[in-house]
């Protein structure tokens, strides 16, 4: 059997398809895989990192201004798009997938598009609460419509073939319990608060955190662990803003990291987490059952990470601030308020848990494998 995955871009696409990809592979060793990208540096990183082969094709999105280099661009957009209908051709007649499955990314279009065409099943998986362009594009061709929250299916041309399957997370996110992942770090039982803000960081939240932990320093509130993003420089930004507050060293219960590689462990650990919105740190704090703090990216396509938030805020899975209208403080007495109520802090827990997904790799396969079978 020959599995073919569309994905790029970001991790957001690319992790799940590598996680349903994997789940696969274990279940069928004999089987093929191929995945198409658009050449940007987070696929040629972590595609072949999983031990799958990769092939790029010529593809780009649209700009939605209409500035001079705007035009110019999208101009280039539609011909790449030419070239990359001859590649996706080139590559359908040389593998021959039984199914093409797309996770996001422009790189889909082209690809799932072509594969309709010569009948060949298709699926498309969606992490956002609202469809993207690309899966708005597709959603009506498609053989199945994946989707990671439940309601959304009046976003969709053909809600018949929408099928609730969450998002899938690493093994890692499962493996501990609250108690086992805090023993397993060196964490006493004092309420731990985990804050990031992607890998890059983020300068504004950044500016906002370190009032955020120029508070808990004085306090000790809770223990208090930051990523801030962007490498050394990210460190040195923050330890530059604390001093200028008048901190100059931290408390035992403050951390401040540059980046967090044992997500999975950590995010287990945490009482509560301060975070973006993105689709996979949702399906990681539901699956997890996380009380989460959220301030959504406001530089996204479509305001997605604000929609993401208040479907979580909904359930009573999380506050949610928005970037412009929030402070350090305000944080900071937030989620002082959650951890002190503890009532409150298992409510959201339960309500997080509710609408989490942990068996969206088995959910997607069985998807997946159904319809190769009954074509």
């Amino acid at each position: 059997m020959r599995f073919l995955f569309a994905c790029g871009g970001t991790a957001g696409h690319i992790n799940p398809a590598l996680a349903v990809a994997g789940k696969l592979r274990d279940s069928i060793p004999e089987a093929e895989f191929l995945f198409l990208g658009s050449g940007r540096e987070m696929e040629r990183r972590l595609i072949p990192a999983a031990g799958f082969e990769l092939r790029n094709i010529t593809v780009t999105g649209f700009r939605r201004g209409i500035s001079p280099a705007d035009i110019l661009f999208n101009l280039s957009t539609v011909k790449n798009l030419g070239a990359a209908k001859r590649q996706c051709r080139e590559i359908l007649n040389g593998f021959r997938p039984d199914v093409v499955v797309g996770t996001g990314g422009y790189v889909c279009y082209p690809v799932l598009k072509e594969a309709v065409r010569r009948g060949i099943p298709t699926v498309m998986h969606e992490s956002n609460a609202v469809p993207g362009l690309t899966t708005k594009m597709l959603s009506g061709i498609v053989d199945k419509m994946l989707v990671a929250f439940p309601e959304v299916s009046e976003n969709y041309k053909k809600p018949e073939r929408v099928v609730v399957t969450g998002t899938p997370i690493r093994d890692d996110f499962l493996r501990y319990s609250r108690q086992e992942a805090k023993r397993r770090l060196g964490l006493d039982q004092k309420p731990l608060a985990v804050s990031f803000w992607g890998s890059l960081g983020a300068d504004n939240m950044n500016s906002k955190m370190a009032e955020f932990i120029r508070l808990n320093a004085r306090s000790g509130a809770m223990r208090h662990i930051h990523a801030t993003g962007n490498g050394d420089a990210g460190m040195a930004r923050m330890v530059e803003r604390l001093g200028s507050m008048g901190v100059y060293g931290l408390p035992d219960w403050e951390e401040l990291r540059p980046y967090i590689d044992n997500m999975g462990t950590l995010m287990a650990a945490a009482d509560i987490i301060l975070c973006r919105a993105g689709a996979s740190t949702m399906a990681e704090l539901t699956a997890l059952g996380r009380a989460a703090i959220l301030v959504p990216s406001p530089n996204v396509t479509n305001n997605h990470q604000e929609k993401n938030a208040r479907a979580l805020e909904r359930s009573g899975g999380a506050l949610v601030f928005t970037e412009d209208n929030c402070t350090g403080e305000q944080l900071y007495n937030a989620a002082v308020s959650l951890l002190r109520d503890r009532d409150r802090l298992t409510a959201m827990e339960n309500a997080s848990r509710a609408v989490g997904v942990t068996d969206s790799c088995a959910r997607i396969s069985g998807e997946i494998l159904g319809l190769v079978k009954g074509m």
